[in-house]
């Protein structure tokens, strides 16, 4: 279960980041998100990765999951989710006022 949690956390940081080297905005907000989900995986399976384990010690319990992890991986994807709404609407606004959706625009000869 490690390894397939492992892979899957590689698989979304590698797609992050290829998403990221993109020229268009999107794709840039794209990768972030995927950077974010990696991020987030990487928290919470770092909270020990058991099943069917409860999150607090009670008696008679004797393996249990840190609810701490979980707690932060839940305050992250809420976070992440208003940055999100919020760089989509920034990029939109750049892309309805310029007419154009690249990162980094192509300097010009004639620019100051």
């Amino acid at each position: 279960m490690e390894f397939l949690v492992a892979s899957a956390i590689g698989v979304l940081t590698s797609a992050g980041i290829y998403l990221m080297l993109r020229l268009r905005t999107f794709p840039v907000i794209m990768g972030i998100s995927l950077l974010t989900y990696a991020v987030n995986v990487f928290l919470f399976s770092s909270g020990r990765l058991v099943v069917g384990a409860p999150p607090i010690l009670v008696k008679g319990v004797e393996t249990y999951t840190d609810p701490l992890p979980q707690a932060l991986v839940l305050t992250a994807i809420v976070i992440s989710f208003g940055m999100t709404a919020v760089v989509v609407m920034i990029a939109l606004g750049a892309y309805l006022g310029g007419d154009d959706d690249h990162v980094d625009d192509p300097v010009t000869e004639d620019a100051p």
